[in-house]
């Protein structure tokens, strides 16, 4: 009987499973393929990363970013630009990420098997049972106390459980460039419906371009036309699900959801890595697995957290589907110096978004 078995082993998975183990359970983790493969997110976080990796930032780091030209056309339209006279922001090796921290839980005690497909998942009354299908082929079947799915958009756990839905599901396009880059502003096109096209710069290791669309919309021909205005020679493609909007419930009896699985992103660009890690910590410090009543207070925890920057970043993309004249008067209006964290919309009425409005004048 394990303390909990973690369905899911990248940033959000992986967090957790090192921060339960730190906390002396005993913890298996499952991870369907190679960790970090394939790659399905951008690369671009906030430089509040670096609080999670422990002395990593030499082995990821690709390039600072230090603000970002906003278009209401596509490439080579007039621009928009916001900045910091600092950086705001990192472009890291994506697949190195999801690995240093998959090493980190290990380290720390995890049990955490790479090639395991979990099959089903069951709550009894006092445990759980979790079947996973090993790089064999045979499928074994593991008791816990507790599950937490950490498995992505299309969570098997939440699925198998029943617990809600998002409220969005996007698809994401990514592609590579691998001409180098080390400007330090990233492009971000407001011409997709109801979303954006970006472009990202990522020192000697090139150029990430991507776009997200509502269910239905043909991302793949957008892609192309968007990368084509860039002229740009994409050797590399991939693509995946971005979940939007958390579901009123993200627990089940013996079960919990952290990251993708329970929708834990910004609204307004659909990254998860920093809200998936934070919503981990909350579970390793709330959630007893020998007392399932404690999953109400990781309920609590991460949405008292996270809830007024997910609130405010539904707004945000609001935005993104306005008349372009009033996108265009409103970033004219507030184009310059920011003082704004790109994680926390809230910091949009912070005392430096104030003095960095006031110092235009």
């Amino acid at each position: 009987m394990h303390d909990v078995v973690v369905v899911g082993a990248g940033p959000a998975g992986s967090r957790y499973a090192r921060r339960a183990a730190e906390n002396g359970l005993d913890v298996l983790a499952f991870e369907q393929g190679e960790v970090g493969e394939p790659l399905a997110c951008s690369g671009h976080v906030s430089t509040d990363l670096w609080e999670f990796t422990e002395d990593a930032r030499e082995e990821l780091f690709q390039n600072e970013i230090s603000g970002a030209r906003f278009h209401t056309g596509g490439p080579g339209s007039d621009d928009h630009p916001f900045y910091k006279d600092e950086v705001i922001s990192n472009v890291i090796d994506r697949v190195g990420l999801d690995r240093h921290l998959a090493d980190l839980a290990r380290e720390a005690g995890a049990d955490l098997r790479e090639h395991h497909t979990v099959v089903a998942v069951a709550e009894h009354r006092d445990h759980v049972t979790v079947e996973a299908r090993g790089p064999d082929g045979d499928v074994e079947t593991h008791r816990a106390k507790l599950v937490a799915g950490c498995d992505g958009p299309k969570s098997r756990v939440r699925r198998e459980l029943g617990l809600p839905e998002p409220d969005e599901l996007l698809h994401g396009v990514l592609g590579f460039d691998e001409t180098p880059d080390h400007q330090d502003f990233v492009d971000v096109h407001l011409t997709v419906p109801r979303f954006f096209a970006w472009r990202i710069p990522r020192g000697e290791a090139g150029v990430e371009y991507g776009l997200a669309v509502p269910p239905g919309d043909d991302a793949r021909e957008r892609f192309e036309d968007f990368v084509a205005g860039y002229d740009a020679d994409v050797t590399r493609r991939c693509s995946g699900l971005i979940p939007i909007g958390p579901p009123k419930r993200v627990t089940g009896s013996r079960s919990f959801l952290i990251g993708d699985a329970a929708a834990q992103t910004k609204p307004f660009t659909g990254g998860g890595i920093l809200y998936g890690m934070t919503a981990a910590d909350h579970a390793a410090r709330e959630i007893d697995p020998s007392d399932p009543a404690t999953l109400g207070e990781y309920e609590r925890a991460w949405r008292d957290d996270l809830r007024g920057d997910i609130r405010l970043g539904h707004a945000v993309r609001a935005g993104y589907s306005v008349p372009k004249a009033v996108q265009k008067a409103g970033m004219k209006a507030f184009e310059g110096e920011i003082g704004v964290h790109m994680d926390r919309p809230s910091t949009l009425f912070s005392r430096e978004q104030l003095k960095a409005l006031l110092s235009r004048s």
